[in-house]
């Protein structure tokens, strides 16, 4: 990647198996990074947390989202 290009981020959500992270970082072009987010829901308003996130070319993000969201309900579904 060059310093040119526009990188994008998707925040991986808490929770995601290791395994699959693991995949989607050997799978895609992606670098895995630290991201601060601030978190908006129950009883956490306001607060910030370190995430890790994917970062990469726009094309690839939109396959990785694709694909983490594939994973996952496989592994909640069981399969």
């Amino acid at each position: 990647m060059t310093d040119e290009e526009q990188l994008f981020d998707i925040v991986i959500p808490p929770g995601v198996p290791q395994k699959i992270i693991f995949d989607i970082s050997n799978k895609f072009e992606v670098e895995v990074v630290d991201r601060r987010e601030k978190i908006k829901f129950a009883n956490m308003e306001g607060d910030e947390r370190d995430l890790l996130a994917f970062r990469g070319k726009f094309e690839v993000m939109q396959k990785v989202e694709i694909y983490m969201r594939e994973q996952l309900n496989a592994f909640v579904n069981g399969k």
